[in-house]
This record gives structure tokens, C-alpha cells and sequence, in this order.
């Protein structure tokens, strides 16, 4: 997915080049970041998860996958809520980001996450190439094994994202107590320690 890292002397090279082009550090970098996009149902929780990985420069809260357009939270028919995580691939790898994924939803509940349930609240990855589809679908298989269960998490290709409304972004930060409240009554908390244990609840 990455090319070879550049040692410091040809980091400090190109930071020259790239100031007389008129390009800033951070834009470069910007260039270089990689998304990818997961549904694990709501999109709060999903969002609250991955803000707290080292690499993930943004998390966007959204409805992913369907074809209406200009889904709504009122009317988001065919999508399901989902977040794409862009990420630095210099500190953090598409595997461990799948990591943080399982780890954060029940993967046998085929009729949504939790104490939300219906097709919008399905988990799903959305991959956007063969070796992400390779490694979404190494890790299904391997939580299938483990648990001897069969898991109902699905894996399709990445089609549509739209931004959710400006409320909903980041919600675990600017509304602390009410995200909180709904996490543990959705039973959330509860149940990934249930399957994965303390450390991932």
C-alpha cells in the first residue's frame, strides 16, 4: 500500500522542493494519507473508536453504500451509518485499523449493533482495493475460527459517502455525558467486553 520510506536528508530535500513549488509539509502529507470506511452501527461509537488511534488524522461521520441522493438521518433509505477514517500509512497500517474495527463491534449480530438494529445499523467494511478486500476478508475468517461462530459482518465495495450533519460530528467530545449515557444503555460497553474482553470495551 506505502512505498519505501525516505531517510531524514531526503525528507528535508523534498520539504525544500516542495516550499519553492509553492506546496506546504502539511499538504504534502495530505496527499499522502489513505481512507478507508467502516460501518459499525452508530456512527458516534465508530467515530469515538478511531479518534483514538495514533495515525488517524480525521474520522467523518456518514451514511455509506447506498444510491439515493442526499441522504439524511431523516432518510437515509439503502445506507448504512458508517465513518470514513483518513489515516497517515507511515503510522498506521490498513490491518490495524481493521483491528480497532472488530474490536469495537459484535461481528455475529446479522440485524445491526447492539440496541440498534435494521439494515442501517448493519456492520460492514467498505474496501476500496484487492488487498483490503484480502485483509478484511483474512481477519473475517480468523474471528470465525476463533469464536466458532459464523461472523455477519459484511465486506463490499466502497460506492457512496456522504458527510452526516454537522451535530453528529465528533458528538463523543462535544457532548460527553449524553454519548456516554446512550453507549452504556445501548448496551455497547457491556457487550464488547462480553466477546473481546475489558481492555476493548
Amino acid at each position: 500500500m506505502t512505498g519505501k520510506r525516505i531517510g531524514w536528508r531526503g525528507a528535508t530535500l523534498l520539504t525544500g522542493v516542495l516550499l519553492a513549488l509553492g506546496i506546504s509539509a502539511g499538504a504534502a502529507r495530505a496527499a499522502d494519507s489513505e481512507t478507508a470506511i467502516f460501518a459499525g452501527g452508530c456512527f458516534w461509537c465508530v467515530e469515538d473508536a478511531f479518534d483514538h488511534v495514533k495515525g488517524v488524522t480525521e474520522t467523518i461521520s456518514g451514511y455509506a453504500g447506498g444510491t439515493k441522493p442526499n441522504p439524511t438521518y431523516g432518510s437515509h433509505e439503502g445506507y448504512k451509518e458508517a465513518v470514513k477514517v483518513t489515516y497517515d500509512p507511515d503510522q498506521v497500517t490498513y490491518a490495524e485499523l481493521l483491528d480497532t474495527f472488530w474490536h469495537n463491534v459484535d461481528p455475529f449480530d446479522p440485524r445491526g449493533q447492539f440496541c440498534d438494529k435494521g439494515p442501517a445499523y448493519e456492520s460492514a467494511i467498505f474496501i476500496g482495493n484487492a488487498e483490503e478486500k484480502a485483509l478484511a476478508e483474512k481477519t473475517k475468517k480468523e474471528i470465525a475460527e476463533r469464536f466458532d461462530q459464523e461472523v455477519a459482518t459484511e465486506i463490499v465495495p466502497e460506492t457512496t459517502f456522504t458527510a452526516a450533519e454537522d451535530y453528529h460530528q465528533n458528538y463523543h467530545s462535544v457532548n460527553p455525558i449524553s454519548y456516554k449515557f446512550y453507549k452504556w444503555n445501548c448496551g455497547r460497553a457491556q457487550r464488547l467486553e462480553q466477546i473481546w474482553g475489558p481492555a476493548h470495551s
